[in-house]
This record gives structure tokens, sequence and C-alpha cells, in this order.
């Protein structure tokens, strides 16, 4: 799952090598936090949010496959 989290929002960013992600297992959830340079985080981020909300979403459906519910945190 982080693998493809982290797929998604390397092709977003200009520095897909400083793209972080880190996955974990809490009691009833995934907690999922990016980590991405400062120059890439308007890119993630997006107009009025709508791009981390897009990634949100898909990653709210691929825990659904997993029976777990996910939060996806983008950290500065």
């Amino acid at each position: 799952m982080d693998e493809f989290i982290a797929y998604l929002i390397k092709n977003l960013v200009d520095k897909p090598e400083e793209v972080n992600v880190q996955v974990v297992d809490r009691l009833s959830e995934f907690l999922v936090t990016v980590r991405v340079s400062k120059e890439d985080i308007p890119k993630v981020v997006g107009r009025q949010g709508r791009i981390i909300n897009s990634l949100r979403t898909v990653a709210i459906t691929v825990g659904a496959r997993f029976g777990r519910r996910i939060r996806l945190e983008l950290e500065q």
C-alpha cells in the first residue's frame, strides 16, 4: 500500500527522491504520513486541496480492500 501511494506522489512532484511515505498500523486504522520537499507541497495539495483530497479518496479505497480505515496526512 505504501509503495502505491509513493508511486502516485512521486509522479506529481519535481523531486521524487525526497518523497517519504510511512505507514503506522493503529488499532482500527492505518496512518499514512507523506513527506515531500518544501517546493513540492503546493503540487501535492493542489488548488483548494483537490489533489490531496483525491489522494485521500484513493487511499480510503485501497484501505477498504484490506478492511481497514486509512488516514492520509501530509507533513511539512
